[in-house]
């Protein structure tokens, strides 16, 4: 299979071609990478070319001068974007603050801001994938998620398919403090959960083990809760209260006056730090020996890792995360699973983004949801899943339409929408600050 990362000179992309490198199946023999910017492209190319050294067969690399021809004859196309760059980031994360409210690269009016500016060339590149390969499965790595995906989908149907590395960490953290046998984790015949929401914005509800529920004992559990990020985050009353394990990113919707606090006083946003510090990687590694790229970016991997979340981990009491958490694997083993079962008829079972249908009926069909699916060639089905609750459903139904009215803002241009979509965010407390926001967007 032939494989075209858009975005090649992007940072993770070499947890992608470490995790192709380490394929026992060897699905994919090359891998096209595209990328606006040369100088990350070459930086990149070096740190995987030391990736390759040590393996008797690598997966081939090649760079595409043009869009065109990087997607001409791929099978699979990883959308792994950032418009702007991270000093678009960096904007979306202070114009908000600077009005009170929180700023965060996916949530919240940031969230909003970067769907603004990334949607219509996130749609472009489903165009030019619908006329080059329109053969090509599309998985899309590029944030806010959920509603790039949901752009996409206009264009390619049920051919894009959403992925994070989020929902799988906290199956996999949960059922490790829950006492699991390990054994099961890699066995969908065994190891079974319930998760449903939207990008940044789902729940765990059920965890089973061969057919016994372990939520319950774990939700119980204050030195088992202890022992994970989710349970450190949101406290074991407030999980008991809930019932349910959220996505580590609702801490910015149940606790957002300790994280806005926690923010308000930091000298760096997240967006400012990895403007600095992914910008002297590649100002250093394009100026030194190519063979030293691989070990500064190894360094720089794990200081990333390790700063994840950290103004939540602040307001909700200084904790270190869990050296499993440091490895880096997510997004690219959620990759490699979805498209080993879109082509080896085996199926597996994933967390993805994927059109609604009848999962949540009170949305759309064609709405983009986080859910559990069963993926088989023919693609990603979401598996029927438990009623929601009204303060998960509520929660839902008001960030999808925040959802779809910036999807209509940035492909219709439609200044109304984009004003709606800011003011009815549940994270932004007043219309005039969502216009005020907005128009400073505008400007910059």
């Amino acid at each position: 299979m032939r494989l075209t990362i858009l975005g090649g000179g992007g940072f993770r992309v070499p947890l992608v071609y470490r995790a192709l490198l380490d394929d026992p199946a060897r699905s994919v023999s090359e891998v096209t990478l595209y990328d606006t910017d040369p100088l990350r492209l070459k930086v990149i190319t070096d740190v995987l070319a030391q990736l390759a050294q040590d393996h008797p067969a690598p997966v081939a690399v090649r760079l595409a001068d043009d869009l065109d021809t990087a997607l001409t004859g791929a099978d699979f196309v990883f959308s792994a974007i950032r418009v702007g760059g991270t000093a678009g980031r960096v904007r979306d994360e202070r114009i908000p603050l600077s009005e009170g409210v929180l700023g965060q690269e996916t949530v919240g009016a940031g969230g909003v801001l970067y769907g603004l500016r990334t949607i219509p060339v996130a749609r472009h590149l489903a165009e030019r994938v619908a006329a080059r390969a329109p053969g090509a499965w599309v998985i899309n790595f590029t944030n806010p998620a959920g509603m790039v995906t949901e752009a996409m989908s206009q264009v390619l149907g049920e051919r894009v398919i959403g992925i994070c590395d989020s929902p799988v960490g906290l199956v996999r953290r949960a059922a490790r403090a829950a006492g699991a046998d390990p054994a099961a984790f890699a066995d969908p015949r065994r190891l079974r959960y319930d998760y449903v929401g939207l990008n940044h914005l789902g729940w765990l509800r059920s965890l089973t083990v061969d057919g016994t529920e372990l939520l319950p004992g774990l939700l119980a559990d204050d030195a088992a809760l202890a022992s994970f990020e989710e349970g450190r985050l949101f406290g074991g009353e407030w999980l008991r209260t809930l019932g349910a394990l959220p996505n580590e990113y609702l801490h910015y919707y149940y606790f957002r006056r300790e994280t806005l606090d926690a923010l308000r006083d930091t000298a760096r946003t997240r967006g400012e730090f990895l403007d600095r510090q992914q910008g002297g990687f590649f100002e250093r590694a394009a100026a030194d020996d190519p063979d030293a790229a691989y070990a500064l970016w190894e360094r720089i991997r794990l200081e990333r890792e390790e700063t994840y979340l950290a103004h939540s981990r602040e307001a909700s009491g200084r904790w270190q995360r869990d050296s499993e958490d440091l490895e880096g694997g997510g997004y690219d083993r959620v990759a490699l699973a979805l498209m080993r079962a879109l082509t080896d008829g085996l199926g597996a079972r994933l967390i993805l983004n994927v059109r609604n249908g009848t999962t949540v009926p009170q949305l759309a069909p064609d709405a983009i949801v986080e859910t559990v699916c069963e993926v088989t060639a023919e693609g990603a089905r979401p598996l029927p899943c438990a009623p929601l609750r009204e303060d998960q459903l509520g929660l839902m139904l008001q960030i999808k339409a925040v959802e779809r009215a910036t999807v209509a803002a940035a492909t219709g241009q439609d200044h109304t929408a984009a004003l709606r979509a800011l003011a009815l965010h549940p994270l932004v407390d007043s219309p005039a600050v969502a216009a005020r926001i907005l128009a400073r967007a505008a400007a910059a």
